[in-house]
């Protein structure tokens, strides 16, 4: 069939009745699928139901925050799916606007004849506005979502960093930065400052690791030019100057001539989240002193 490509074409015209398009252009291409250009063959997310020797159900999830994936790629990625798990896959879009969800929701032809995919879609009005704090402290998924959504709303985005405050749940750092990652750009400004405006600075908002990361990077330098002592010490001063809190000449004298590395340490912890100048002393009661504190 290399020699007459239309071979093949006769055959399943003439003996299988499959009606295909008439075009005198046949001609052999490249066998190779492993060569094939492509820009985007990664999803989301991908999970699979089953143990790893056999997989019951897949499913891949999108988060769409406008209409720029081609439908069909959707259709691409449960095809190669089906192909490497050898199972049934679901695809699920998260999609924060309502436009965009009906783009989305709307029945995916592929081309291929038998192939039709119908994705699951999941849009603002599938998730209500929590502003519940208990029962965004209850539910930190469903209230990671709910910001996803609705994150325009300022209570929305107020309940979850309370919930998340509140919460006891040893995952809340995992359903911050899900939140975060998977909100508009806006949400996440609205995000950033409630935390800046707070007295609740959890180290890992993606805010909070920067300048924390920024602080310690800072120590490190200074380490090798002027004193680590030094760099951690204008690391606490600027992490507090930024947050708000008043520094007093008496307490950039105490940091700035604090020598303990340990004592420095443990102040550029705390200044992420310290209620109050005192409490990163330990001196209101809200944060227990250490004989660091007391030695600087």
């Amino acid at each position: 069939m290399t020699e007459r490509p239309s071979l093949a074409v006769e055959l399943l015209s003439n003996l299988k009745g499959v009606r295909l398009p008439e075009t005198p252009l046949v001609r052999v291409e490249n066998p190779s699928f492993s060569t094939r250009r492509s820009e985007d063959i990664t999803a989301d997310l991908v999970l699979i139901m089953g143990g790893p020797e056999h997989a019951f159900h897949a499913v891949i999830v999108e988060a769409q925050f406008d209409r720029s994936k081609e439908p069909r790629q959707l259709a691409r990625y449960a095809a190669a799916l089906w192909l490497m798990q050898r199972c049934d896959v679901t695809v699920l879009v998260i999609c924060p606007n309502r436009k965009d969800a009906a783009y989305y929701a709307t029945p995916i032809e592929s081309g291929l004849t038998g192939y039709r995919l119908q994705a699951q879609v999941l849009g603002p009005d599938d998730i209500p506005p929590i502003i519940d704090p208990k029962l965004a402290a209850e539910h930190l998924e469903l209230a990671a979502l709910s910001v996803m959504m609705h994150g325009r709303n300022r209570k929305v985005v107020e309940t979850f960093t309370a919930a998340i405050r509140d919460s006891k749940d040893e995952d809340r750092p995992k359903y911050y930065e899900y939140a975060y990652n998977m909100s508009a750009p806006e949400t996440r400004q609205l995000m950033e400052e409630i935390l800046m405006s707070s007295t609740y600075w959890p180290v890992y908002s993606p805010f909070a690791k920067e300048h924390f990361g920024r602080g310690k990077a800072e120590g490190k330098a200074e380490g090798k030019a002027e004193g680590k002592a030094e760099g951690l010490a204008k690391g606490i001063l600027t992490t507090l100057a930024f947050r708000g809190l008043e520094v007093t000449d008496d307490v950039r004298a105490r940091i700035s001539s604090c020598t303990d590395l340990a004592q420095l340490e443990a102040w550029l912890n705390r200044s992420y989240t310290t209620p109050t100048v005192e409490a990163l002393f330990g001196e209101d009661g809200e944060t227990a002193g250490s004989e660091g504190d007391r030695a600087c």
